[in-house]
């Protein structure tokens, strides 16, 4: 019987669940015996071992063969399983000839928009077999996923924490802070001739307190002697951003290089400003303890198309 749930899986094998799948592909016993190399009585008394394995019929026999529900149960498992090992296998033989499997990238809004979608497809041009996770958030997040190990990669700000001991990095492209209106906006037809002091007083949506977009930015109202400006919103989620400025009468706050993305594909445009506002260089960082051949490739992808596309 299957008792307690795991206990009848330790007899289990997993040539069981090889010959399993099998059995349902083939639909017969004679069928299953020939591409298994086996003898019809030999397959029917392996069949036998099994059912006694999982405490329960799983075929109900006849000209074909049929699941029954504990079957299909087994079967599911048996995909599952068996396609956890293989592709363990590959990562496990990848790891051995010096490869990388997957690698985890990290990206402030920055990098998403200056050469990483680029980078990744090149980079899988010559890297087919390998997985490349991206994920975003505030630079203090995707810091610590790369001081645990979680992260690769990650891009944003040259900061002091670039400098950590153990760390490697390399400038990707200079960056700046963009003031942008989005389709949603009564300033969207004429947004070429509206400068800073005219929507200054309109609603506004920035990045969170405490993120380097938003600092930049509030250093930049006092020089400009507008530190009373106080965002009606504030998300540090791209997407957010995009729906609050095409849906809604709002000014918005990004870095540069995105802002340049999207008013590349029709999303946002950009407000002049009489004086730039430093954001600060874009570079990836990565553990020096932690490289391999794959991630390097990566990285020189990475580094070719920020300079393609900033230089």
């Amino acid at each position: 019987m299957i008792g307690d749930g795991a206990s009848w899986a330790r007899r289990l094998k997993v040539r069981h669940l090889e010959s399993f799948l099998v059995l349902d592909e083939a639909g017969t016993l004679t069928r299953a015996a020939e591409r298994l190399h086996m003898t019809q009585s030999a397959m029917s008394h392996w069949l036998a071992e099994l059912e006694s394995v999982a405490g329960t019929p799983l075929v109900v026999r006849g000209r074909k063969v049929q699941l029954t529900p504990a079957g299909h149960l087994l079967k599911r498992l048996a995909v599952n399983v068996l396609g956890d090992i293989s592709r363990t296998g590959r990562e496990m033989q990848a790891v051995a000839q010096g490869r990388v499997p997957r690698l985890n990238v990290g990206s402030v809004w920055a990098g998403i928009a200056g050469g990483l979608p680029e980078a990744v497809s090149a980079f899988q041009r010559t890297h087919a077999d390998v997985a490349v996770s991206i994920h975003d958030g505030p630079f203090d997040n995707l810091l610590k996923g790369l001081e645990a190990r979680a992260l690769d990669a990650v891009i944003g700000v040259l900061d002091a924490r670039a400098h950590q001991p153990g760390l490697e990095h390399e400038v990707l492209f200079e960056d700046r802070v963009a003031i942008v209106v989005g389709q949603g906006s009564k300033h969207w037809a004429n947004s070429d001739a509206l400068s800073f002091r005219d929507v200054l007083h309109e609603q506004w949506v920035m990045p969170p307190g405490g993120t380097l977009t938003r600092m930049q930015m509030d250093a930049f109202l006092i020089e400009q002697g507008a530190s009373w400006l106080v965002p009606r919103a504030e998300t540090a989620s791209l997407a957010m951003m995009q729906a609050l400025l095409h849906k809604g009468d709002y000014v918005g706050v990004c870095s540069e290089s995105m802002a340049d993305y999207q008013a590349s594909i029709g999303m946002f445009r950009k407000i002049r400003i009489e004086s730039s506002i430093r954001f600060g260089p874009i570079t990836v960082m990565w553990n020096r303890e932690h490289v391999a051949a794959t991630l390097m490739d990566f990285i020189r992808c990475l580094t070719q198309h920020a300079h393609g596309l900033h230089g």
